[in-house]
């Protein structure tokens, strides 16, 4: 063997070593950049599923102080501590949309300050603040729980999540309420 074939089988070998090495970096870069991607859309998904959970508990809350407070339910904890529950519930709903607004895309938080805005009527009227019938007070809530479902479908297009929770396959559901009692005036 020559010595220009020599150096044609080293070069030949250099070549190869370097297009695997390139190779291997490239793809290298590549899991690396999905991994970075599925850790921040974990983290969307954790986020966005506490903001829901925090939304509804405060929603849950308000009810319950608003219930107390007409009479319609019986309650045997003093009004004071379910205004401080509902402050609690506030509290943690407002560390979680901040999290939202950390992570979320720009459809998502505006889905969220929709939903926020309708939240804090509840809390207003649940508290005596903000004075509305007992009919105010449950298109409240529908208006809620179309808005949660409105943050769920922006939510769900940021996640590159096919599919929708609301439309002809979800058709828009009500409140779910108990038997009606003997009407109260005003009611």
């Amino acid at each position: 063997m020559g010595s220009g074939e020599q150096l044609i089988t080293i070069a030949a070998v250099l070549l190869g070593a370097l297009s695997t090495h390139v190779t291997n970096h490239l793809m290298e870069r590549s899991r690396n950049r999905h991994q970075k991607l599925t850790r921040w859309d974990d983290r969307k998904i954790d986020t966005y599923a506490e903001y829901v959970d925090a939304a509804k508990m405060r929603i849950a809350l308000a009810a319950r102080l608003y219930e107390a407070r007409e009479g319609r339910r019986d309650d045997h904890r003093p009004e004071q501590d379910l205004r401080e529950d509902l402050a609690e519930g506030g509290r943690r709903w407002g560390s979680a949309f901040e999290r939202v607004m950390l992570l979320g895309g720009d459809d998502v938080i505006e889905a969220g300050h929709e939903l926020n805005t309708v939240l804090a009527e509840i809390d207003w009227q649940a508290t005596g603040a903000l004075s509305g019938s007992l009919a105010e007070w449950r298109e409240r809530h529908r208006a809620a729980f179309r808005l949660i479902n409105d943050f769920h479908e922006a939510a769900r297009a940021d996640l590159g999540i096919r599919g929708s929770v609301t439309g002809e396959k979800h058709p828009e559901r009500d409140l779910l309420l108990p038997p009606a009692r003997e009407a109260r005036a005003g009611d």
